[in-house]
């Protein structure tokens, strides 16, 4: 697990000349984790994200040094074996492990947000010990179904059906859209219990791999983040323990969208991960590429454009990380998830843009990586709330707020 002695083993300087973010004010820990994984990213992830998006590869490998690290359960209780820090490493943490490869970032954001999250939270001792304990340390990674074909961006509408017979929870109904599909070993599972009740009928489970009833549907040919698998979960008569229900009967609805606040912290820095590579990518072509007998970056034109890639980045991780400190100090943060993830998926899909551009033809092919930020950005501004669900969330807090 992730220890201040261990980074220190590691021989890591602290004050690294590449360090991506202003450092003042965050802790020695903040600091240190923050060069771990940056380091990690650039020996591990950075030399081969280009052979796992072409050839659609799951880093395992990857992930278990991840989970070695303490990265694959950074805020669960080190008495589950989780690494025990705070929402802010948390961010922190995934923007560096994204930068170096998208698909590990989002791997490790709904292991660590979507599946350790809520169980964490909701679940009793028996389901901690059962279904954290042994999802902390990258050898077993969960997943998180919620999404269905019919109701998109509708989390009340859960068509998926949970019906209790005798000591047995019976489940029928398709998940889709559910990154980690192919690799998770088990999944929080979200049915309708009660439909006269509308959201308010909906439960969540906890359902492992293997059990009969429960199979996956193909793998999506995706356009970016295709080191982590997204299929269908389809559920037929697939029947589990009473005790695996997560909470209490009802409490669905309040469990996923409490779990969707903290993903999307998440998925903001993951989105930050990408802003940062892509902003890195083309400050390193612009130095290099001599056009007019100097660099282009001398161009008012491309410096204009790497002064917007920057105030778009900076603004973003501001964002998140209010949102992250707003969480660790249990105090409201649904808006400001929400702000922060608009703010850093339009960021990332931007500054990909820009990357492109100031690239030019080298951008658009595969040789240079700026083509796979521009693929693996365009999925933060639609999972986990898409854009505009994100600015129905922020304007009704708003409202709220201001008129109360």
């Amino acid at each position: 697990m992730f220890t201040l002695r261990n980074t220190a083993k590691l021989g890591l300087n602290l004050w690294s000349k590449r360090s991506i973010a202003s450092l003042s004010g965050l802790s020695e820990t903040h600091q240190m984790l923050q060069k771990t994984c940056r380091d990690f990213a650039d020996n591990e992830l950075v030399p081969i994200a280009a052979k796992i998006d072409r050839e659609h590869l799951y880093p395992g490998e990857q992930v278990e040094k991840m989970g070695e690290l303490g990265l694959m359960a950074i805020a669960v209780n080190e008495k589950y074996g989780g690494t025990g820090l705070d929402y802010l490493a948390y961010a922190i943490a995934l923007e560096e492990i994204s930068r170096g490869c998208a698909s590990a970032g989002v791997i490790m954001s709904v292991n660590n947000s979507l599946y350790l999250g809520p169980i964490d939270y909701f679940g009793n001792e028996e389901q901690k010990q059962k279904y954290v304990a042994g999802y902390t340390d990258g050898k077993k990674v969960g997943c998180f179904a919620l999404s269905e074909p019919g109701n998109g961006s509708d989390a009340g509408a859960a068509s998926t059906v949970a019906s209790l017979k005798s000591d047995r929870w019976v489940l029928n109904g398709t998940k889709c859209w559910i990154t980690n599909a192919y690799e998770a070993e088990s999944a929080v599972v979200f049915a309708t219990t009660d439909k006269s009740l509308k959201h308010k009928g909906i439960s969540a489970f906890i359902v492992p791999k293997g059990t009969p009833g429960f199979t996956l549907g193909k793998k999506e040919d995706k356009l970016g983040i295709r080191g982590s698998s997204t299929a269908q979960l389809i559920f037929e008569d697939c029947e589990i323990p009473k005790e695996n229900l997560l909470g209490e009967p009802g409490f669905g609805f309040k469990i996923a969208m409490q779990t969707l606040d903290s993903g999307r912290i998440g998925i903001a820095s993951q989105a930050l991960g990408i802003a940062q590579a892509s902003l890195e990518c083309a400050v390193d072509y612009a130095n290099k590429r001599i056009a007019f007998g100097k660099p282009i970056s001398k161009l008012q034109a491309i410096q204009q454009k790497i002064a917007d890639m920057s105030l778009n980045l900076e603004s973003a991780r501001l964002l998140t990380w209010r949102a992250a400190w707003l969480k660790d100090n249990k105090k409201p943060f649904t808006k400001e998830a929400a702000m922060g993830k608009l703010a850093a998926s339009e960021a990332a899909t931007f500054c990909a843009h820009q990357c492109i551009q100031i690239l030019g033809g080298m951008g658009y092919v595969s040789d240079m990586p700026a083509e796979r930020h521009y693929r693996d950005a365009r999925i933060t501004e639609i999972y986990e709330g898409t854009s505009e669900i994100q600015r129905l969330v922020i304007a009704g807090q708003v409202i709220k707020e201001l008129s109360a």
